[in-house]
C-alpha cells in the first residue's frame, strides 16, 4: 500500500503528541526545547541519508511509499527524522518524570566503553563498508563526547530510554525492513540481522536519539539559565 510508510510515521507520532498534555509530565511545555536540535541533527542524518541513497547503501520500495520525494529521498523518509526523535524525547521525559532513581555513574561508564571498545573493532575490521563505517564512528564519537569530554549526567537516562526505546523500534523497523520499505544493500553493511532488522540500524539510532537528546538537554538548561539570571537580575 503506497500510503504504508506515510502511515508507520502518523503513528509514531500519534501517541506521543496525544499524551504530552498529560498533567503530570506535561511534555508539550518541554516543545520548544526539542525543535532546534531536532533540525539540526536532521539536517546531519538526512545529509547522510541522500548519501546513501546516492551510492545505493539502501533504497526504497515504490510500493510503500506515496511518492513525493526530496533529493533523492521519499518525504516519508524525511518525516522519520522527526516523528522517531520525537517519540523517543517523550520516553525520556516520561522516563525522568517517573523513574527517579539514577543508574550509577560507574555503570553508565562501563556501558560507555563497552560500546566505544565494540565500534572500534567494528571498525577494524568492516571499515570498508560504509553503512558499517558511518554508524559505528557517528556513536562511538558521540559516546565519548558526551561521556569523557562534556561529562554529562543524563547519559545514564539516556541508556535506560535507548533500551525502552528498543521495544516501539523493533515494531516499527521489524515493518520496514520485514516487507521491505527500505531495502539494504548487504554489501555495505556486516549483513548480520536482528530478525530483519541490521545490526547497524541498532547502533545508528542510537547516535540520532543521543544527537537529539543532547540538543534537547542543552537547550533546555540553556533555557533554565537565562530565566534564573533574570530572575537573580531583579532581586
Amino acid at each position: 500500500m503506497k500510503f504504508t510508510y506515510l502511515l508507520i510515521n502518523f503513528f509514531t507520532l500519534l501517541f506521543p503528541v496525544a499524551l504530552s498534555f498529560d498533567k503530570r509530565v506535561q511534555f508539550h511545555k518541554s516543545w520548544k526545547f526539542i525543535w532546534p536540535g531536532m533540525a539540526i541533527t536532521g539536517l546531519v542524518f538526512l545529509f547522510w541519508d541522500v548519501l546513501f541513497t546516492l551510492k545505493g547503501v539502501w533504497s526504497f520500495n515504490s510500493s510503500y511509499v506515496t511518492g513525493p520525494a526530496v533529493l533523492g529521498l521519499p518525504i516519508e523518509e524525511i518525516l522519520f527524522f522527526l516523528t522517531v526523535p520525537f517519540a523517543c524525547i517523550f520516553i525520556y521525559a516520561c522516563l525522568n518524570y517517573y523513574v527517579k532513581r539514577e543508574m550509577e555513574m560507574r555503570l553508565t561508564r562501563v556501558i560507555s566503553n563497552l560500546i566505544i571498545i565494540f565500534s572500534i573493532l567494528i571498525l577494524i575490521f568492516y571499515h570498508h563498508r560504509m553503512y558499517t563505517r558511518v554508524a559505528f564512528t557517528l556513536v562511538a564519537f558521540l559516546v565519548i563526547l558526551f561521556q569523557f569530554i562534556y561529562k554529562v549526567r543524563w547519559l545514564s537516562r539516556f541508556y535506560v530510554t535507548y533500551a525502552v526505546a528498543l521495544i516501539p523500534f523493533y515494531i516499527i523497523n521489524g515493518i520496514l525492513t520485514g516487507l521491505p520499505v527500505v531495502i539494504y544493500n548487504n554489501t555495505e553493511m556486516l549483513g548480520r540481522r536482528i530478525g530483519t532488522i541490521p545490526i547497524e540500524d541498532h547502533f545508528y539510532m542510537m547516535a540520532l536519539l543521543l544527537m537529539n537528546i543532547g540538543f534537547f538537554e542543552y537547550f533546555r538548561k540553556r533555557a533554565i539559565k537565562v530565566h534564573y539570571d533574570k530572575f537573580a537580575g531583579v532581586h
